[in-house]
């Protein structure tokens, strides 16, 4: 139940200094205010349909796939890296959302951009390109049903649908939250005859809780299950 993740102190640390200052807590508040209504949207739409997750083995096992999913994503990236510099800035993201008619209000647009921007360098790197979009797809699907609104292929899109998924298994409260408990009997689950040491599973929730609130959003779990899958790229 160890998940490799030996860059993420640093990014979890970055981020909850990040996190302190209040115009960004009034935007991430925003923001994730919205996801957790769409979570709950995508939950309640889908409440017939099996979750494939039964166990967090599972959603490990599935890691290849999810990487591989995901590094589809980097053609993309770099076709609006226009300067060629490995990051995106606002106005070649707004270029990318113009041109594959995905519309987005300025506030939504502001929040998105900001939420995503760790480093808070008016940049996106890549890693943040596949949250922001994760992001679009979650706010998007719920809400629409017109085609050209689709964020990227087929197969992306299958692969966010499964890290949807994967988030709604361990919602158990099925409010649009991970709560520490749910976390670590998740993992203890995997092999309830070896329980992990108790400092594992808390440090494995803890990379997720930036905010040291004891829950954590959808956006929150994004950056660290992207770490954890090790999706790199050589503009990271």
């Amino acid at each position: 139940t160890s998940c490799p993740c030996p860059s993420f102190k640093s990014l979890s640390n970055k981020v909850g200094n990040i996190l302190c200052h209040r115009p960004s807590q009034i935007r991430y508040k925003r923001l994730d205010t919205k996801l957790e209504k769409k979570v709950l949207e995508v939950k309640n739409t889908s409440s017939s349909r099996h979750n494939e997750f039964q166990r967090i083995d599972s959603i490990i096992m599935k890691f290849p796939q999810f990487k591989e999913g995901l590094k589809n994503i980097e053609a993309v990236y770099h076709q609006y890296d226009e300067n060629s510099n490995g990051k995106i800035d606002k106005e070649e993201l707004k270029k990318c959302l113009d041109e594959v008619q995905l519309h987005l209000s300025e506030k939504d647009m502001e929040d998105l951009f900001h939420s995503c921007d760790i480093d808070e360098n008016q940049e996106i790197r890549f890693t943040e390109f596949i949250v922001l979009l994760c992001l679009i797809y979650l706010l998007k699907e719920s809400s629409s049903t017109n085609e050209t609104e689709k964020v990227g292929s087929p197969s992306i899109q299958a692969t966010f649908d499964t890290i949807i998924e994967a988030f709604l298994f361990l919602d158990k409260d099925g409010d649009g939250k991970l709560k520490k408990k749910h976390v670590i009997k998740a993992l203890n689950d995997t092999s309830p005859r070896e329980k992990s040491p108790r400092h594992v599973t808390g440090k494995r929730f803890k990379e997720m809780d930036w905010r040291r609130k004891g829950n954590v959003s959808f956006r929150e779990f994004l950056f660290t299950f992207i770490d954890w899958v090790g999706v790199e790229t050589n503009g990271n």
